[in-house]
C-alpha cells in the first residue's frame, strides 16, 4: 500500500522527534519489552509462554432471545461466538476478518472484558480475566484498550478534547492538574494533533483527527494490547493510510499488540502478522497472513479473497470470482455439521453431519489451520456453483 502525502490539517507523526523527557510516550518506550515488531515482520514459528500476551481458549458467547409474551422467557440463543481459540504474541498484530454478523466485534468485546463470556478462557499474561472481580479487572483495563469504528460516536460531543483524552488519568488517578494537562498535550502531539487544540470540541475536528483523539485516549495508560474494531472503515482512503502508518509507528515505539478487525482484506494483510477468518461464530481458517492469502484452504476464505478489490488492473482482470449461493444462516439456529456447508461449492454429506476440526492440513505449515473436511487444493477452480454442494442443497 503506497503512503499518500501528509494531511495539511495535522502534523506528520513520522516527522516528529523522540518523545519529550519524562513524557508518557518516553516512559512507555522505555518500559517496552524490546520485542516490538513492525507490521511487516513474519509471524511464523511457535510462540513460547513468554511471547504470548493473549491466549483465548474455546471462548463462547451466547445472547438469550426473550419471548414477547406477558411472561418474559428465553426462547432461544444467539450463538455469536462459539468455541473460538487463538493466541496473540507480544508486539504482533492479529487480523480478524469475516462477514458482518460473524461475531468479530463480540469476540473483541469479550477479550476486552466489556461483556462477560458465556464460557471459555481469556488468558491475559497467563491469568484468566473472565473470572476476575470488578476490582481485579480494573487493573487489567489499564493494559487493554479499544479503538472504535465511529470516530465521532465514540467521543462525547459536549466535552472538550483535553478532558476526553485525560479521562483515563482521572479514572485511574494517575495524574492530575497541570501534570495531566501536560501528559494530554504530549499524547496529542504524539498522534499528530496540535496540542494548542486542547480546549476544542470533537465537532471542530475532521474524521481522521477524531480517530487520532481516540487513539491518544487509548494510549494514555500505556497499554500492552489495543483492540482496533474497524478503526479506518469510516475514513477516506488517504486518511486511512495515515492512520495505519501511525498505528505501525506506535507499535514499533511502544511494543504494542493489536487485535485488528476490518472488512478490507488488503488493509488486514498490510498491518497483520497472522490472520483469523471467522464464519458464523466459529474459526474457519487461521495462520500467517502469507499462507492464508496465498494458499487459502477453506472455501469461505477463498471466496472472500476472490471478492476483494485489486489495485493492479492485471490482477483484477485475471481473478475469477467465486459466487456463493444462499444467505448466511441465522446464528439462532445454525446448521448442523459445518456451518458453511449450505453455501459451500464443495459440500458433501459428511459436511452436513459432522463438524470439521480446526487442524493443519497436509502440506501446510503447523501454524496454518483450517476447519474443513475437503480443503481447497492449489489451483482448484471453485467458480462453478453447481456440483456436490448444489446437489445437497437442492435435496434438503
Amino acid at each position: 500500500m503506497s503512503t499518500p502525502g501528509p494531511d495539511p490539517t495535522v502534523q506528520d507523526p513520522a516527522a516528529q522527534d523522540s518523545p519529550a523527557p519524562g513524557s508518557p510516550a518516553q516512559d512507555a518506550q522505555a518500559s517496552a519489552t524490546g520485542q516490538s515488531s513492525s507490521t511487516g515482520q513474519a509471524g511464523a514459528g511457535a510462540a513460547t509462554g513468554d511471547d504470548v500476551l493473549v491466549d483465548v481458549r474455546n471462548l463462547v458467547k451466547y445472547f438469550p432471545v426473550r419471548g414477547s409474551g406477558l411472561i418474559s422467557r428465553t426462547v432461544g440463543q444467539v450463538q455469536a461466538v462459539d468455541g473460538v481459540s487463538f493466541t496473540l504474541r507480544r508486539g504482533q498484530t492479529l487480523g480478524l476478518v469475516g462477514e458482518t454478523g460473524c461475531g468479530k466485534s463480540t469476540l473483541a468485546r469479550c477479550v476486552a472484558g466489556l461483556i462477560p463470556a458465556t464460557s471459555g478462557e481469556v488468558m491475559f499474561e497467563g491469568r484468566d480475566i473472565t473470572k476476575l472481580s470488578r476490582g481485579a479487572m480494573r487493573a487489567v483495563r489499564r493494559q487493554v484498550q479499544m479503538i472504535f469504528q465511529d470516530p465521532y460516536g465514540s467521543l462525547n460531543p459536549r466535552r472538550r478534547v483535553g478532558s476526553i483524552i485525560g479521562d483515563p488519568f482521572a479514572v485511574h488517578n494517575t495524574a492530575g492538574g497541570g501534570e495531566r494537562k501536560r501528559a494530554v498535550q504530549e499524547l496529542m502531539e504524539r498522534v499528530g494533533l496540535n496540542p494548542e487544540h486542547y480546549n476544542r470540541f470533537p465537532a471542530e475536528f475532521s474524521g481522521g483527527q477524531r480517530q487520532r483523539i481516540g487513539l491518544a485516549r487509548a494510549l494514555a495508560l500505556r497499554p500492552k494490547l489495543i483492540i482496533a474494531d474497524e478503526p479506518v472503515s469510516a475514513l477516506d482512503v488517504s486518511i486511512q493510510a495515515q492512520i495505519l502508518n501511525l498505528l505501525a509507528d506506535l507499535q514499533s515505539d511502544f511494543g504494542l499488540s493489536y487485535l485488528f478487525i476490518a472488512h478490507d482484506l488488503e488493509v488486514v494483510r498490510h498491518v497483520s502478522n497472522d490472520v483469523l477468518v471467522m464464519y458464523l461464530g466459529r474459526v474457519a481458517e487461521q495462520g500467517h497472513k502469507d499462507a492464508v492469502y496465498d494458499t487459502p484452504r477453506h472455501p469461505y476464505t477463498a471466496a472472500l479473497l476472490s471478492a476483494a478489490p485489486a489495485a493492479d488492473p492485471d490482477t483484477a482482470a485475471s481473478r475469477q470470482r467465486i459466487i456463493l449461493t444462499g444467505d448466511v444462516p441465522s446464528p439462532i439456529n445454525p446448521p448442523s455439521g459445518c456451518r458453511f456447508h449450505p453455501r459451500c461449492p464443495k459440500a458433501q454429506e459428511t459436511c452436513h453431519e459432522t463438524e470439521p476440526t480446526l487442524e493443519t492440513k497436509a502440506g501446510d505449515p503447523p501454524s496454518h489451520q483450517t476447519a474443513c473436511h475437503f480443503p481447497v487444493e492449489p489451483h482448484e477452480d471453485l467458480t462453478q456453483p453447481a456440483g456436490a454442494g448444489a446437489a445437497i442443497r437442492e435435496s434438503r
